[in-house]
C-alpha cells in the first residue's frame, strides 16, 4: 500500500496570507502565528504575499481572486468572528465558511482556514496567543500539508504514467 502524506518542507511555495482588519487584536496574532508556521514549512518571506480585507465576510471573494491569479499555490484565510447578541454572528460565520469552500474546491487552491468563530473575546485571545495552539500558525500548516500532498499525488500519477 502506497501512502501519501504532506508532511516535510514546502520550498519553493507561494502563499497569499488574507487578513480581516475587524477585531484586529486578534487577527494580527494569527497572522503573526501564520508567519512563523510558514517560515518553518520552508516558505521564504519574498514569497508570501499579505491581503487585507475589511471583514470576515470578504475573506471568500479574496481567495478566490488570489487563486484565480495562479500566482499562488496556498491561500491562508485568517479572520476572527465573536459571537454578539444578534443573529449576525451566524451569518456571516456561514457565509465565510461556505464561501471559503467553495473557493478552494472551484480553483483547486489550497486554502488553510483560519477563521475563529467564538463566543467570547477570551477564546479568541487564547487561540491567537503565540505558540503551537495559535490557530493562524494551524490554518498556514494546513494549507502547506495541502500543497505538500497534492505535488506527491501529481508525481506519483507521473510515475505510474512511466
Amino acid at each position: 500500500m502506497q501512502e501519501i502524506h504532506g508532511s516535510g518542507v514546502a520550498t519553493g511555495c507561494r502563499v497569499a496570507v488574507i487578513v480581516s482588519r475587524f477585531n484586529s487584536d486578534i487577527t494580527e496574532g494569527l497572522l503573526a502565528g501564520a508567519r512563523e508556521a510558514l517560515a518553518e514549512g520552508g516558505v521564504a518571506e519574498d514569497t508570501v504575499t499579505l491581503i487585507r480585507v475589511p471583514g470576515a465576510f470578504e475573506l471568500p471573494l479574496a481567495a478566490l481572486d488570489a487563486a484565480a491569479t495562479g500566482q499562488f499555490d496556498a491561500v491562508v484565510c485568517l479572520g476572527c468572528l465573536i459571537k454578539g447578541d444578534t443573529m449576525h454572528f451566524e451569518y456571516i460565520a456561514t457565509a465565510a465558511t461556505n464561501g471559503i469552500a467553495e473557493a478552494a474546491l472551484t480553483s483547486g487552491v489550497p486554502m488553510g482556514f483560519g477563521l475563529l468563530t467564538t463566543l467570547t473575546d477570551e477564546q479568541a485571545e487564547v487561540r491567537s496567543r503565540p505558540g503551537r495552539e495559535n490557530k493562524g500558525r494551524e490554518a498556514a500548516q494546513a494549507a502547506l500539508e495541502m500543497v505538500l500532498i497534492g505535488r506527491r499525488l501529481a508525481e506519483s500519477a507521473g510515475a505510474a504514467a512511466r
